[in-house]
């Protein structure tokens, strides 16, 4: 997957989880161009999102929590939003706080590690955080196919 087919099919996953939250509060958006510190933010209530899409996790067994690319801080390292949302299969999605995933990593001692994602062309360092931690630090929400 190249860049603009990533950058789609992230898209794709904001729309989603963006319906989701429009359910309760219909004045929600997602932030238009690059924006870093989050993709979609709440009016009603000043809360923010950031939505991460990671369905190789379904393989891997982990989610990459990225914290720099292209030897510049990013992602977590970065963010604004009051919570993140792992967008992992057709099936799932995973709410959690910056704030917990923080704590997540320095509890468990993940370490990070460095490598360039299929379709980039510079290196990132990630946490490869086993899912099953997500359900300990964050909530798993199952998405229904109706």
């Amino acid at each position: 997957m190249n860049f603009e087919q990533s950058l789609a099919s992230g898209q794709e996953s904001e729309k989603l989880v963006l319906s989701i939250i429009q359910n309760k509060y219909a004045k929600a958006f997602i932030k238009e161009g690059y924006h870093k510190e989050y993709d979609i933010m709440i009016p009603e209530n000043g809360k923010t999102i950031e939505v991460k899409k990671d369905f190789k996790s379904q393989y891997t067994g982990n989610v990459v929590v990225e914290i720099s690319m292209n030897n510049k801080r990013s992602a977590l390292s970065t963010t604004t939003a009051d919570w993140w949302v792992f967008h992992t299969s057709d099936k799932e999605l995973i709410w959690i706080t910056p704030k917990n995933i923080k704590e997540m990593i320095y509890t468990e001692r993940f370490e990070p590690v460095e490598f360039i994602g299929k379709g980039d062309i510079t290196s990132k360092v990630a946490y490869l955080v086993p899912k099953g931690y997500f359900s300990i630090y964050g909530t798993k929400v199952k998405l229904s196919n109706d």
